[in-house]
């Protein structure tokens, strides 16, 4: 993309405008929006303006909301218009959520009468929800009309529809009676009813359904449309399947940036400011220094009672694993806490399941923790046989006690570990958290408290004191 960008601008430098345009119009909208991002801002008006009318609209669709806003204060009132009326209303919907007030009054302004009360509409519906993600540009039949009416119906409205791949059917009263596809009504014979030929067991959501659980239903189903209807069964939009597959990537990024303890934010990494990832970062930052309190107050007890009740060489090796202890159970945590996450965002696991979630992490446990448990163990008597079996005094005893204490200390942590970060995420999202806040950072703190409680409770009731 850097090379044709490279190759782009030496035509706009040479005034190639009839080269830049058959090249633009043998491109994927997408690919053209990707390009756009590469050249220079001053440089996107020219070439916005060689694109065919739907081409335009298509890319606009695609690009950035800067440079969408940074092309809309170019436009003229008559460049605005065309570009809003080739705009399916989801799209159209969506870009005046993305800009600021004084655009949004712009746009609105050249939108005609039909296409702004809808966009209104539309925009009253809860963020996040199946009503402000559907667009009602779809193909709508009654079950009353033949194969031959609603051919023609679709050949004379279908161009200004979002797809006609799927028809719906309803009764008089706007209430959803069925569906037929467009190979169906080929297929059959131009005088049946289309009552006969549609499949009445619809799969439907409602408006104020979540988007993310809209997304998931289009993929479990492996439909390309959802009808969205209100409370009272009655047809008010669909959502397609391009629109579903941009949500479950939000939502992807966003679960993500949460799990690393960071404010989710709607613009790309190499857009956002610095100032702007700061203020998204810092107050998890805060919040999870200030928790480590707990794992400084644990270390400072236990650290006072070891120099008096161990000799100085027994409290430097339990000290010193320390950081192996706590890395090692975040790690065991964090991997079972983003397999439950996963298997929730995706509906594979529910509130019923933890019995069945936590008897299969603990045997999963089991098994990890014996062995991460039997490695240690050779490890720390492999580095006494090394090297310190010259530093203190063949104290082999001690030494051996810490090895199996250090040892029992990993497997429990191990174990507790994978039952907070399986069944923490299920709790969260029971009672309405995200269960994505529950991952990484937040774990690892918990975790880091009840290994070290963990590490020296074993410490006082194994190793031999002075």
């Amino acid at each position: 993309m850097a090379n044709l960008a490279t190759a782009i601008t030496s035509l706009i430098e040479s005034k190639k405008y009839g080269t830049l345009r058959d090249i633009l119009t043998t491109m994927n909208a997408a690919d053209i929006a990707a390009l756009f991002e590469d050249l220079e801002p001053e440089m996107l008006p020219r070439l916005f303006r060689l694109l065919p009318k739907e081409l335009a609209a298509d890319t606009f669709v695609e690009m950035e909301s800067d440079s969408q806003e940074m092309l809309i204060k170019g436009f003229s009132d008559s460049e605005l218009k065309e570009v809003i009326d080739e705009l399916y209303i989801d799209d159209a919907v969506d870009i005046v959520e993305e800009m600021p007030a004084n655009v949004v009054k712009r746009i609105l302004a050249q939108a005609d009468p039909d296409t702004r009360k809808l966009i209104n509409e539309l925009l009253k519906y809860p963020d996040d929800s199946a009503g402000s993600m559907m667009t009602t540009e779809y193909v709508e039949l009654r079950p009353n009309w033949t194969v031959e009416d609603a051919i023609k119906t679709i050949r004379r409205t279908g161009i200004d529809k979002e797809t006609i791949n799927i028809c719906y059917v309803t009764r008089a009263d706007r209430t959803l009676y069925g569906y037929v596809t467009i190979r169906r009504l080929i297929l059959a014979q131009p005088d049946t009813l289309i009552g006969d030929l549609a499949d009445q067991n619809v799969i439907s959501c409602k408006t104020l359904d979540d988007q993310e659980t809209v997304a998931q239903m289009l993929s479990k189903y492996d439909l390309i449309a959802i009808p969205v209807v209100d409370g009272e069964n009655r047809l008010v939009g669909i959502v397609t399947v391009d629109d579903a597959i941009d949500v479950l990537q939000e939502e992807a990024t966003e679960d993500i940036e949460k799990m690393a303890a960071i404010t989710p934010s709607d613009k790309p990494y190499l857009k956002t400011g610095v100032l702007s990832l700061y203020i998204h970062r810092i107050p998890w930052l805060c919040i999870l220094m200030v928790a480590a309190i707990f794992t400084e107050l644990v270390i400072n007890h236990f650290s006072n009672l070891m120099s008096v009740e161990f000799q100085s060489f027994i409290s430097a090796m339990l000290l010193a694993c320390i950081p192996m202890l706590m890395d090692t159970g975040g790690n065991a945590g964090n991997q079972a806490s983003v397999t439950i996450i996963r298997g929730l965002s995706l509906g594979e696991i529910e509130f019923k399941d933890l019995p069945r979630v936590i008897f299969k992490e603990w045997r999963i446990s089991l098994l990890a923790g014996a062995s991460l448990a039997v490695i240690n163990f050779a490890k720390m008597m492999l580095m006494y046989a090394i090297t310190y079996h010259n530093n203190f005094n063949n104290q082999f005893t001690p030494y051996l006690l810490i090895a199996i204490t250090v040892s029992i200390a990993l497997m429990c942590t191990v174990f507790l570990a994978k039952f907070i970060g399986c069944s923490l995420p299920i709790l969260a999202k029971k009672i309405g958290f995200d269960p994505a806040v529950m991952a990484g950072p937040f774990i690892t703190t918990i975790v880091d408290v009840t290994s070290l409680l963990i590490l020296f409770g074993l410490a006082l009731m194994l190793v031999p004191k002075i």
